[in-house]
Order: structure tokens, then C-alpha cells, then sequence
């Protein structure tokens, strides 16, 4: 049976692995060589060079069997001569004795060459009618491919004149205000340099926002979901909208009773409602009403199946309407769409509907708009409902005596930005933590294998050489109970805050206040 197996077969014997058995499938393989007695290094030198031997050395030594699928044996039956190339399937098996000790290899397997030569034809018959059927579509991608040019220029144009020009004056307050109070410093007055600090800090924490607006519509930026009651969020925002909309406009809210809790990120939310509100304010110069309404939404499957990417299921529904100028079919197929303005260059960057329609499908909601020209328009942000109760807001303590610590625990600091992290150790160090630094991945993964204690690991995600989280992990398997703080502008995955987070880790999302810091990192060394 041995001798008249189709297969090919082997028997090694030893870790010098000598030949102590083969059948003629084997001798045919191999170019009918003379191996009996002999070993696979001296027998077989062409084998050897193709890493079989070391793959033999790993079954013995490991006692683990190995299978291989369609591997390349360049055959060499004599020095010198040709080279014939076969495809072989084969798996090494350990031979053991009683006690249960490896003493050999069984080599069995197959020529698969013909298989393979077949498998190569269908391949290039395949690729000559993929060929075909790419040439007759050619002149069609090219068309699509320089549509998609032509928009993506568009968009490059509409955010140069919108973002950037935003952005510039920005970076104008935020310069101009630290040149003066650099000279005024200079000059020994320090009397009058608040409200230039103030000044610096308002216009960095508009260029925040309008990041965060670039990241939302973008569907890339790290929210933090909680079940949210919307009636007394909308409701705590009133005064800020009549503000908004001035006196011309009439403000009436319609907040419906046995409203449902839905899950989202509170912050956006309010931001999407401002956005809305400003945007219907700027649609009545003249003047007109302005509806906000709540309300329990069921969206069936006959709705859903006529409109896209709509689930249907429970909703809570918030109503933004206006009787302003409204928009035509052509606007309103656009109005998502990123950069897309319907403003003077200057006054609009096209991100705030873009930021809206990002945050509601990334709560897994949806946003729709219906409008007339004349008429005016509402648009309808649909959340989805949750089952729970809404959780209480606590308010954010602010830098205390709460936060000093008089035990010196021990905070490594992985930041690439210099600034950042400069800012960082700077605050530790005042609140008594002892800050150890580093400027990379790697650097901080050395101090985490050399350092003989660390209390918590404060990092960014985006991390040169090693990320943020591939730090965290390398840190974790040195000290399993290493607690982490992770620091993020700028999600990749556009995962969920929730998702990415394991047990003793948490996660702040920059830019942040020092305070909102020093009582993340107390409470997580306490906890």
C-alpha cells in the first residue's frame, strides 16, 4: 500500500532527519536520487535551499504538524542540470515513540503542478475577457473619473474661500492678541493683558469648533453617547436662540409630552440645533416664524424602503421649520453634501448641514429635508430611541485643591507634540504627579519595559512608530493592570468613544481644559 499510494511518501528518522523510507511517488518528485540512508541535507541541496529543511526542523522540534497548500519545489535532479518547477501539497507529520517523543518526520503529499497549470490557463482566459470587457468601459470610468475631478475641485475651491478665510482671521485674533501681550510683557505692563488673553482664547476655541465641524461631517469624530432627555436639552437652549434669531424672528417651541430617551452625544446635538436655527435665521432677512418641535417617531419598513440607508424602527424626531426662502430640488439634492454654500464667500463654510447629517448617521439616525422655494423649510433630525433613563449632568469640577496629589504618583506622558505635551507634564508637575515624558511611541513603550513603577499612561492616539492604542496594548501585557488615559482630536476608525474602550481605560478628546484633565486623570488613579 505503501508502494502503490498515488500520494508521494517519506519516513525521516532523527533531527539530522535521514531518509529511512520513500515510496516511487516520492523517487518521481525528487528526480529519482538515491536518498535511503542518507540525510535531507546531503541528498537534497536544492530542497535545503528552498527552506524545506527549516520547516522540517520546526516539526521536530515543536512536535507540531505542518501543511502547506500549492508550494513551489524548484527540482534539481542533478548539479547543474535543469530546473523543473512542481506545485506540491503536502503536510510534515511527527512520527513519535512510546514515551511520546518526536523521533522522526512522515512526509506525505501530492504533485499538484497539472492543477496548478490549469488554474494559471483559467486565470489568463479570465483576464483576457476582464481585458475586453475593460476596454469596451474605458471611455465610460474616464467620463466618471474626470466628473468626480471636477466636483472634487469645486469643493477645493469652495473650502479655500470659506475655511480658509474663516480660519485666517482666527489665527489673526489668536496672533495679534499674543504679539501684544508678548510686548506688553516686555514692556513691564502687565496690567491690561487680560482681555487680550481672552481675546487669544476665544478665537482658539471658535478654530476648535470649526474643526470639530470638519470632523463631524466627516463622520470622524470621537463622540461620547449618552441616553439623553431632548425636551429639557432644546428647552435649556431657548435663551440662546431667541438671542440668535434677534426680534424679527418669532421662536415657538413644541415640545411634545412622553418624549422617548434617545442616545447621542448631547454636545452635538446642541450644536446641530444652532446650526439649524442660524441657518433658518439667515433664510428670513425680513423676518418670519421659526418652529422647533419634538416628537416620537416610528419609521415602518415601507418608509424605510423608500428612502436610503433608513432603518425603520422608534425615533425621536426634533423639527427645525422656517418660513424663509426655501430651496429648490437641485439645492436641497446638495445640501449634505461637504463645502456646499449657498452663502457669500466669507459668511458660510457648507460644513454646518455636513456636520449635522455626519453626527446623525454616526448616532445611527438619520436627517431628511423638505422644502419649497417661497415657502420656506423644515428639516427633520431623527435619533434613535433608547431604553433607559436619561442620565443626570454633573457638572465639570474645576482645577481645586481637590486635584493635588501628595502620594507623587508616577504619570507617563506619550505626546509627539512638543507643545502639548510641554502643557501637560507642566500641569502634573503643579499638581504634585511626577511627569515622565516621551515623544513617541516607541519612547514610551521603553519606559514602560524600564521603568519600575507607573500609575497611569497618559497617551494620544495618533502616535508616531506605534499608535496610541498598539502602546497601550504593548504596556498591558508588561503590566496588566496599567490604567490609561487616551487623548484624541481625530478618530481614524471612526469608532464610538464606547467601542474602543477596555476596562481601567478612558478617553479625552482635545482640545480640553487642564481642569477636565487633572479631574480625568484623579479619577482614574483613585478608582
Amino acid at each position: 500500500m505503501f508502494a502503490q499510494a498515488p500520494t508521494f511518501m517519506a519516513m525521516l528518522r532523527g533531527p539530522e532527519h535521514r531518509f529511512e523510507l520513500t515510496n516511487p511517488g516520492y523517487d518521481k518528485l525528487i528526480g529519482h536520487r538515491e536518498v535511503l540512508g542518507r540525510t535531507v541535507a546531503d541528498a537534497l541541496p536544492d530542497a535545503v535551499e528552498q527552506g524545506f529543511l527549516d520547516l522540517l526542523d520546526g516539526v521536530f522540534t515543536s512536535g507540531d504538524a505542518f501543511t502547506a497548500r500549492g508550494m513551489l519545489y524548484a527540482v534539481q535532479a542533478e548539479p547543474g542540470g535543469p530546473i523543473d518547477d512542481r506545485y506540491v501539497d503536502f503536510v510534515y507529520q511527527p512520527i513519535r515513540d512510546a514515551t511520546g517523543a518526536v523521533v522522526g518526520v512522515f512526509v506525505e503529499g501530492a504533485d499538484v503542478t497539472d492543477r496548478k497549470t490549469l488554474e494559471r490557463d483559467l486565470q489568463s482566459l479570465n483576464a483576457d475577457l476582464e481585458q475586453r470587457v475593460r476596454d469596451r468601459t474605458q471611455e465610460l470610468v474616464e467620463a466618471q473619473e474626470a466628473l468626480r475631478q471636477a466636483q472634487k475641485m469645486e469643493a477645493v475651491g469652495q473650502l479655500t474661500g470659506g475655511i480658509a478665510h474663516d480660519f485666517n482671521n482666527l489665527l489673526q485674533g489668536i496672533t495679534g492678541s499674543l504679539e501684544i501681550v508678548q510686548r506688553r510683557v516686555a514692556q513691564g505692563r502687565v496690567g491690561e493683558l487680560d482681555r487680550f488673553i481672552t481675546g487669544a482664547t476665544t478665537a482658539a476655541n471658535r478654530a476648535a469648533s470649526l474643526t470639530h465641524r470638519l470632523l463631524a461631517f466627516s463622520r470622524r469624530q470621537p463622540l461620547d453617547p449618552r441616553p439623553v432627555k431632548v425636551n429639557p436639552l432644546v428647552a435649556s437652549l431657548e435663551d440662546l436662540l431667541r438671542r440668535t434669531t434677534g426680534e424679527q424672528i418669532e421662536l415657538e417651541m413644541v415640545l411634545a409630552g412622553g418624549l422617548w430617551t434617545t442616545l447621542c452625544d448631547p454636545n452635538q446635538l446642541e450644536n446641530s440645533l444652532l446650526n439649524l436655527v442660524i441657518n433658518a435665521r439667515d433664510a428670513m432677512p425680513h423676518g418670519g416664524k421659526l418652529t422647533i418641535e419634538t416628537c416620537n417617531a416610528h419609521l415602518d419598513d415601507h418608509f424605510a424602503a423608500s428612502q436610503r440607508d433608513v432603518r425603520p424602527g422608534h425615533y425621536v424626531c426634533i423639527c427645525v421649520s422656517d418660513t424663509g426662502t426655501g430651496m429648490s430640488a437641485d439645492t436641497i439634492a446638495k445640501a449634505f453634501e461637504p463645502f456646499f454654500t449657498t452663502k457669500p464667500i466669507g459668511q458660510g463654510t457648507g460644513l454646518g448641514l455636513s456636520m449635522i447629517y455626519g453626527f446623525a448617521r454616526q448616532s445611527e439616525g438619520y436627517a431628511r429635508i423638505y422644502s419649497e422655494l417661497g415657502q420656506g423649510t423644515t428639516i427633520k433630525l431623527y435619533l434613535p430611541r433608547h431604553y433607559g433613563e436619561a442620565e443626570q449632568d454633573e457638572a465639570l469640577p474645576g482645577l481645586t485643591q481637590d486635584h493635588v496629589t501628595d502620594a507623587g504618583e508616577i504619570v507617563l506622558v506619550v505626546e509627539d507634540d512638543s507643545v502639548v505635551r510641554a502643557l501637560i507634564v507642566e500641569v502634573l508637575g503643579e499638581l504634585g504627579y511626577q511627569a515622565i515624558e516621551a515623544h513617541d511611541g516607541p519612547a514610551g513603550l521603553e519606559r514602560l519595559r524600564t521603568m519600575e513603577r507607573v500609575d497611569l499612561l497618559v497617551t494620544d492616539i495618533g502616535l508616531p512608530g506605534l499608535n496610541g492604542r498598539q502602546v497601550a496594548d504593548a504596556g498591558r501585557a508588561l503590566r496588566p493592570d496599567l490604567r490609561v488615559l487616551f487623548m484624541t482630536g481625530y478618530a481614524e476608525n471612526a469608532a464610538l468613544a464606547s467601542g474602543f474602550l477596555e476596562p481601567g481605560m478612558s478617553m479625552i478628546t482635545k482640545p480640553f481644559a487642564m481642569e477636565a484633565l487633572a479631574t480625568q486623570i484623579r479619577t482614574m488613579i483613585e478608582g
